[in-house]
């Protein structure tokens, strides 16, 4: 085995290595989300990114971007989310082809009462995921961000 070889290897084990620290994570905050606040994680993440916006909305590509889906799959949450009442539509006044998703009052008091649990259930799965030796190094790098 050459030097790329060893490059190549040590690249995807960092990578398998966050995708098991990020499956973790998803799973712990999918059950806390659903089971408190009837919330998936991705639907959580919708409403958090529009709740960062300024003024509570972006356009459709945009928040496609925010929450690393599809256009098609972004459609459908946000077809699902205004269903129930967390999101509204409404087409953009300076270009009438360019579509805004904007949180509704039920949209913003949900993600009020969802974002302490996110955050707990965040904040305890990655000091649970640190006693992992090979977690531990990702935790602590993320900790370092803040």
């Amino acid at each position: 085995m050459g030097i790329a070889d060893d490059a190549v290897e040590v690249r995807a084990k960092g990578w398998r290595t966050l995708a098991a620290l990020h499956g973790l994570l998803d799973t712990e905050l999918e059950r806390a989300l659903q089971r408190e606040h009837d919330l998936s994680v991705v639907e959580f993440t919708v409403l958090d990114a529009l709740g960062r916006q300024d003024g509570w909305h972006m356009r459709m590509a945009q928040l496609a971007r925010a929450a690393a889906l599809s256009s098609s799959a972004t459609t459908r949450l946000v077809n699902r989310l205004e269903d129930r009442g967390l999101l509204a539509r409404y087409l953009c006044e300076d270009d009438r082809r360019g579509i805004y998703t904007e949180v509704t009052e039920a949209g913003r008091a949900l993600l009020d009462r969802a974002r302490p649990t996110h955050d707990a259930t965040l904040e305890a799965s990655l000091e649970s995921a640190r006693a992992t030796p090979e977690l531990a190094p990702l935790v602590d790098a993320l900790h370092a961000l803040r």
